[in-house]
């Protein structure tokens, strides 16, 4: 079973799942926006993608200026953010045992497969 937070209204979302159906896969799809995750679920999924947590995050959303976070700000400020804004969430996030990738290109979501 392969979570996907995923957000209908992005392009990028909706080609990865269909990727991901296309291909068999067995997934059971997160609205991250209408059911954020918690701080810690964030966190799990960080580690599970191996990277910072800017990494992780759309950067040019409006609210990341609004907040005044930066690239370099601290990894708690950051991740504080996406459990307030998951809007701030890079999207799609699939994630299936432990691992997690983030589908941009929708390609990388094949090393799931």
């Amino acid at each position: 079973m392969i979570t996907y937070w995923h957000n209908p209204r992005c392009s990028k979302s909706r080609a990865g799942l269909a990727l991901l159906e296309e291909r068999g896969a067995e997934v059971q799809q997160r609205l991250y926006l209408q059911d954020a995750p918690s701080l810690e679920e964030i966190k799990t999924v960080q580690a599970a993608l191996g990277v910072s947590a800017v990494a992780m995050m759309r950067t040019g959303e409006k609210v990341f200026k609004e907040l005044g976070l930066a690239k370099d700000s601290a990894e708690e400020e950051l991740l504080a953010a996406m459990a307030t804004h998951p809007i701030l969430i890079e999207r799609p996030i699939a994630i299936k045992d432990g691992k997690a990738v983030i589908g941009r290109p929708t390609e990388a979501l094949e090393t799931l497969l």
